[in-house]
């Protein structure tokens, strides 16, 4: 069977404004497992999802409690991945025709030197009114940038260079598994003399997915969005839905704006490296994405023509 790597977007597990408790968590979740269990026993599947809202969370929680100092990074990473794989394996679980799901708390590698570290971009936690950013500022010490009309807090998004479980993931696919993995970019880790150890950020879901999917020459990398495909002059009047496109085609929009630009990224690469496909649409789309007939659909240049 083929084996799609799935990269699931915050909107699937929290919407956004939306209070973060685990009963709506647990909503959103299962309305995601429900459409991803249609693919269940037509392809191999590999679920990647996001953390930005439930990490932040975690760090707004640590400084509640100022008797121990705050867990860093990487640990909050590794909480979210455990958390968020235990709900949407036990959501896919219940569905009939899905027999083993395994979570594996992923370890992804760093360079210790990326830029990101003196020049955090990276969204996470909720947002905020631009009139509280000096008050949390001198609060927590956080960097906030611009998100929408809000204010949110910003970490470093280091690249990923190479999954440390890659050798599990590949076994436990072997195996018939769906295989949860790679939850929140993965847990961000730079070598040292002891072998590895974690760094204070979080690295982007959507690169760590691309990385994924090619180290397991997976057959299609789906980036499931709120968005319903990548759009020219987004917000104007001249706005473009972009149907059926080649890497080069999509370059321009490859930017680092914290929104689409690291999804357009991130499949562009994947398809360059793989010669294989990739999708960026809705959740609800995600049949439709692979029919092609929804969505951005990515493919070689010798594949297709431009639309």
């Amino acid at each position: 069977m083929e084996l799609i790597v799935i990269a699931l977007g915050g909107n699937a597990i929290a919407k956004r404004n939306q209070p973060l408790t685990v009963d709506n968590q647990y909503e959103n979740i299962d309305a995601t497992t429900k459409i991803i269990a249609k693919l269940a026993g037509k392809y191999r599947l590999v679920v990647v999802h996001g953390n930005g809202p439930q990490v932040g969370l975690l760090a707004l929680q640590n400084q509640a409690y100022s008797h121990v100092s705050a867990y860093p990074l990487d640990i909050l990473v590794a909480q979210t991945q455990g958390m968020l794989g235990y709900m949407i394996g036990r959501s896919l679980q219940q569905h009939s025709n899905i027999n083993k799901v395994v979570t594996v708390l992923t370890q992804v590698e760093v360079d210790e030197h990326d830029p990101s570290f003196s020049q955090p971009t990276k969204y996470i936690g909720p947002v905020y009114q631009p009139d509280q950013q000096q008050q949390l500022q001198a609060q927590y010490g956080w960097t906030f940038k611009i998100d929408g009309q809000y204010i949110r807090r910003v970490v470093p998004s280091p690249k990923p260079k190479a999954i440390l479980e890659i050798g599990t993931i590949q076994q436990l696919l072997t195996d018939d598994a769906i295989v949860i993995c790679n939850g929140g970019g993965g847990i961000p880790v730079i070598r040292d003399v002891n072998g590895y150890k974690g760094v204070e950020a979080v690295i982007d879901k959507d690169h760590s997915a691309a990385i994924l999917a090619t180290q397991l020459k997976a057959d299609h990398l789906m980036i499931l969005t709120d968005a319903d495909a990548v759009y020219e002059n987004w917000g104007t009047y001249d706005q473009t839905a972009l149907r059926h496109v080649t890497p080069e085609r999509l370059k321009p929009l490859a930017v680092d704006d914290g929104a689409m630009g690291p999804k357009v990224k991130s499949v562009i690469e994947f398809v360059e490296k793989t010669g294989n496909r990739a999708y960026i649409g809705t959740l609800t789309d995600i049949e439709a994405l692979l029919d092609t007939t929804k969505g951005t659909i990515v493919s070689p240049s010798n594949q297709q023509s431009n639309e």
